[in-house]
């Protein structure tokens, strides 16, 4: 299993496109639509080589996810792929969203979990309340 194209596109319209380099909310350089390796300032790029890191990245992240051994369907690959890209695969791994999964937690119990992540200094924030309910409700999809 990997990410699907559904994930791709909803991870473009969370992201959004930066074609210059740009310092991320912790200071980090990134490039297209969330790239962060080997980003110097002042580095440029096209929208093809945008969506080409997006999609190399994106399937690092779901192998990483797949390694986990809690996925079962495409909806929770997606879903947690995009969770991971956004925080990275370490806070997933120390999360409690992955210990509730993992000890069967209820539809609601997981729900919970993803929505405690809509925090960035201490603000919470639309954009992240939008995506989590995405990443919630694609959980429990069991198709495209």
């Amino acid at each position: 299993m990997r990410a699907s194209e559904s994930l791709i596109q909803k991870l473009k319209a969370f992201e959004g496109l930066r074609l210059e380099a740009y310092r991320d909310a912790a200071g980090v350089p990134t490039i297209g639509y969330g790239h962060t390796k080997g980003v110097r300032m002042g580095d440029r790029l096209t929208e093809y080589w945008a969506d080409q890191l997006l999609r190399k990245d994106v399937g690092q992240v779901a192998y990483e996810v797949m390694q986990l051994g809690v996925v079962h369907t495409q909806g929770q690959l997606d879903a947690l792929t995009s969770f991971a890209f956004n925080l990275g695969i370490g806070r997933l791994i120390r999360s409690t969203l992955l210990k509730t999964i993992r000890n069967g937690g209820s539809m609601h119990q997981i729900r919970k979990e993803f929505m405690r992540w809509v925090y960035a200094d201490g603000k919470r924030l639309k954009g992240l309340e939008k995506r989590r309910k995405w990443e919630a409700d694609r959980f429990f999809e069991s198709e495209k």
